[in-house]
């Protein structure tokens, strides 16, 4: 019977005119997915983590995906990642560390440096916070990150209109603070390091 179906209306005008759209739709279905998962899409950052970034109500955004199936995701950056408590729901927060960096992570707002802990980001994962430092479920409660579950890096703000710009990436005052500090201790080890190597090579004083 499908083949008599088939004879009979192959030729059809209305029946060839519906299998061009469902092939256009189909093909235009495709693209949509293959552009959504792999390059570029929508989101919604709902909640007060990440305030003053976005909004508790809910902002628009566009996020990209090249940047982390890429492995440049960068410190500062705002992605959005699958929740490692529970995989079903997403989170928007900061990258406040990648595999080897050690990470300080204060008690408080008000604390001053060395009043916190440090914590040395293990490979394969990523340190995430929300800027909201006091109302934010991040790294600090289940710890460092796999890159797995790191969707896409969100650039753009798109609504509310007035609001609409760049994301910036940038790390709070005192994260700054704290890689400064140890930039500076770096260099003064590596300096030292340096000092005793020519100590050493220019042998005993006489």
């Amino acid at each position: 019977m499908a083949s008599r179906f088939w004879a009979r209306y192959r030729h059809s005008p209305v029946f060839t005119e519906w299998l061009d759209r469902v092939a256009y739709f189909t093909k235009a279905a495709c693209a949509i997915y293959l552009v959504r998962e792999n390059l570029i899409e929508f989101t919604v950052c709902v909640g007060p983590s990440m305030m003053p970034t976005f909004n508790p109500r809910g902002d628009i955004a566009l996020l990209e995906h090249v940047t982390v199936w890429s492995g440049r995701v960068a410190v500062g950056d705002v992605v959005l990642a699958r929740s490692a408590q529970n995989p079903r729901h997403m989170v928007c927060k900061r990258v406040l560390g990648l595999e080897g960096d050690t990470v300080f992570v204060p008690s408080s707002l008000g604390s001053k440096l060395g009043m916190g802990r440090t914590v040395t980001v293990p490979r394969g994962h990523v340190w995430l916070q929300g800027d909201n430092f006091h109302n934010s479920t991040d790294s600090r409660h289940y710890g460092p990150v796999p890159c797995a579950l790191l969707r896409g890096r969100v650039f753009l703000k798109v609504w509310p209109i007035w609001e609409a710009g760049w994301v910036e990436s940038k790390l709070p005052p005192w994260q700054e603070e704290e890689r400064a500090r140890q930039q500076r201790r770096q260099q003064q080890q590596e300096e030292r390091e340096r000092a005793e190597q020519q100590r050493r090579q220019q042998g005993p004083a006489r």
